[in-house]
């Protein structure tokens, strides 16, 4: 007869020996949070995977994250454990969490463990599979990547110019179009950017899954991406685990296939959140702003893995949730340590309808260097800075005097950064069904000149309306052009 760690009977004398001699069993369930032990067998290690069997559903899979003792472990499910009950058989894996990699996974969309979910055939059975925790690569091992990975978005290739094998996250809080500029990244690398792209959705929500799956299949490009979702109605273990199981899919066709890999994960934050509810579910005592207090560990875990390694590289852009635009959060602090390029959306000029709403100050990239981007790149870049940031110091005398109180080079500075921030706009394809603009695609040689036109004074007697929203200088001539046409028409009527 078995007694539990409570010293009460078990539910059901005669299961009591076959229990006791399996590997494991539960003894506790608290949410998300199962206590199993483990009488005979040796203890599982932290970070391993146990299987939980379930009559009523597939078996659950769980990662142990504490040991209590000699006979006992605490893990974190990645699934519901509803209906879940004491004495239910554990099985120890051996290994951590495997998810499945390779040419199977291309075009479908998958979950934490690995599973389809997309509605079609299930994985074959002899698919590879790698654990989810991995080493990062060596220092010595590791490549910096310098050249430019150009996006077609002029705002991002002028100032914060992303690299192959590099990190960029977009900082931003809540409606300031992290999401959006995410998708058009997607949308205009997926014609050229030769490689793979894994997409890991952490914490969204259900229609943008829907969206982006089908977004994908209509345009093609889902034979050669792989998207991996822990959506937000899902346990926070799912939520923890979701950018391994995508980092580990990447990590596969860079080290074994030797091919350029394009990571992007929607929302960063929401991982540093779901290891917040983890750290409060496990009973550890909370840090700053009652965050877990391994933050900056579990961060460095999963940024650190994502490198060049030899000839191929995995280039992440991650979107970062900025709470209540306070850029000092020690999440929103942890994750931007690891980056390469930050950018920086702005409410500010979300309001005034500047889109991307990319801040040019904040914004920055290491990057940005003669060096690596050449002189020319350098100097408009760091022009266009100086005269939107001489913009914003006078914006207070402009607001409380006018514009007319400046002398007549301010104003002629003022109205030049007014025009470099309205080019600095551009449409979306991905936003071209509710706007009814076509999205524009712009290279990086047309932005500098663009922008260099406009602070030589070229554009200075144009309307500010003719640089708004347009791709290339030249969709801005053409705009002047018909502007100034129909001003003609009105005054010869």
């Amino acid at each position: 007869m078995y007694r539990g760690a409570s010293g009460r009977k078990d539910v059901n004398d005669g299961k009591a020996q076959s229990v006791d001699q399996t590997e494991g069993h539960v003894i506790a369930v608290r949410g998300a949070v199962v206590d199993i032990e483990f009488r005979r067998a040796p203890l599982p290690p932290i970070d391993d995977a146990v299987e939980i069997e379930c009559e009523a559903s597939a078996p659950i899979i769980a990662e142990v994250q504490a040991h209590l003792g000699e006979h006992a472990v605490r893990a974190v499910a990645l699934r519901a454990t509803s209906g879940l009950a004491r004495g239910v058989v554990v099985k120890r894996l051996g290994v951590p969490l495997t998810v499945p990699v390779g040419a199977a996974v291309l075009g479908r969309l998958v979950d934490v463990t690995g599973a389809a979910c997309d509605g079609g055939e299930a994985l074959p059975a002899d698919t590879a599979r790698r654990p989810i925790h991995r080493t990062p690569p060596a220092l010595a091992v590791g490549q910096a990547g310098t050249a430019i990975l150009s996006t077609g978005i002029k705002a991002i290739d002028l100032l914060t110019p992303i690299a192959h094998g590099g990190k960029a996250a977009m900082f931003g809080g809540a409606g300031v179009g992290k999401t959006v500029l995410v998708m058009e990244l997607i949308h205009a690398m997926a014609e050229r950017y030769k490689g793979i792209s894994v997409f890991a959705g952490v914490g969204e929500r259900s229609r943008e899954g829907q969206e982006m799956l089908s977004d994908m299949q209509a345009s093609g490009v889902l034979s050669h991406a792989v998207l991996v979702y822990g959506q937000m109605n899902e346990p926070p273990g799912a939520r923890w685990r979701v950018p391994l199981t995508a980092l580990t899919i990447a990590e596969h066709f860079r080290d074994d296939q030797n091919r350029n890999v394009l990571l992007l994960m929607d929302n960063v934050f929401r991982f540093v959140q779901a290891g917040a509810e983890v750290s409060g579910s496990l009973g550890r005592m909370p840090s700053r702003v009652g965050y877990q207090p391994t933050l900056a560990s579990e961060v460095a875990a999963l940024q650190e893995r994502i490198v060049s390694v030899g000839d191929a590289s995995v280039t992440a852009i991650e979107a970062v949730y900025v709470p209540a635009d306070d850029f000092t959060d020690p999440a929103v602090t942890a994750i931007a340590a690891h980056m390469d390029s930050m950018v920086v959306l702005s409410r500010s000029m979300a309001a005034e309808g500047m889109y991307p709403a990319i801040d040019p100050i904040a914004s920055s990239s290491v990057l940005l260097d003669p060096l690596v981007v050449g002189e020319n790149h350098a100097r408009v870049a760091t022009e266009v800075r100086r005269l939107i940031e001489h913009h914003r110091e006078l914006q207070d005398v402009i607001a409380l005097l006018g514009i007319d109180e400046l002398s007549a080079n301010d104003r002629l500075l003022v109205q030049r950064a007014r025009r470099l921030e309205r080019f600095l706009t551009q449409p979306f394809a991905v936003t071209e069904a509710f706007s009814g603009v076509r999205g524009a695609s712009v290279a990086i040689e047309d932005t500098l000149a663009g922008c260099n036109a406009i602070v030589s004074g070229e554009c200075d007697d144009w309307r500010e309306s003719s640089l708004y929203m347009v791709g290339t200088l030249d969709d801005a001539r053409v705009k002047e052009g018909a502007s100034a046409a129909s001003a003609r028409e009105k005054v010869a009527q």
